[in-house]
């Protein structure tokens, strides 16, 4: 079965290669590039680092390497292990288990810099403030919107060879929704099964009279595991 992938280009041939292993195909449509923002480096001191996503690879090489870092999940830690970082503690892959660990390893009162992006949700951040800690937030880098459908994802709708879709963040499912209905794609759209990795993911394609099925913990090894559920 082929499935639209809608990720940014890096994530997204991960995946595929993930679906070739199950023996299904993806049809590769990113809807953002990541891109670097511009915006400086926060001035002030830090005792800790904060990473929820390997996109903040670029923006380690100006961090402090002797600050503890948290990340999120085994995937987020691979980058910050490769630009030399000593002192890493790895969450179990979302945002609860993320303030958990720091709550259970570090004192409140202490500043911690997290490095994220442009568009990014109000955790850990909003329950790590409730706890003591102070958290400066430099938005390094963005996912930037494409500006059309891309042109296999387009002709791939329109001839009826994607079984279902699959996706990562609600940002990238708002767009897709919106460059299909700009490519008069928007029925071929959501007359497909979209399977995503939360609720909140879902949240628009629902909104738009779509049929969502949900991981049941936000990782993509539970995603991966609604294929059947299309098969």
């Amino acid at each position: 079965m082929r499935f639209l992938v809608t990720r940014s280009m890096d994530d997204a041939v991960r995946t595929a290669e993930k679906l070739a292993s199950r023996g299904h195909e993806a049809c590769l449509a990113p809807v953002t590039r990541i891109v670097p923002t511009g915006d400086p480096m926060p001035l002030d001191s830090y005792d800790a680092l904060i990473v929820t996503s390997a996109h903040a690879e670029a923006a380690l090489a100006s961090l402090d390497r002797m600050r503890p870092v948290f990340a999120v999940g085994e995937r987020t830690a691979e980058p910050v292990r490769a630009a030399g970082f000593p002192d890493i503690t790895v969450a179990e892959g979302d945002a609860v288990s993320l303030v958990r660990l720091i709550r259970g390893t570090l004192a409140p009162g202490l500043t911690l810099l997290h490095v994220t992006a442009r568009h990014h949700k109000d955790e850990p951040a909003a329950s790590l403030r409730a706890a003591g800690f102070t958290i400066l937030q430099w938005e390094a880098y963005e996912a930037e919107a494409v500006e059309t459908l891309p042109d296999n994802a387009v002709e791939a709708l329109r001839s009826g060879q994607i079984a279902a879709a699959l996706h990562y963040s609600r940002r990238s499912a708002d767009l897709v929704i919106r460059l299909a209905g700009e490519a008069g794609l928007a029925s071929r759209l959501l007359g497909l099964p979209h399977l995503c990795l939360s609720a909140d993911v879902a949240a628009p394609l629902r909104l738009a009279g779509a049929t969502t099925l949900v991981a049941e913990e936000p990782s993509e090894e539970a995603l991966l595991g609604l294929l059947d559920r299309v098969s």
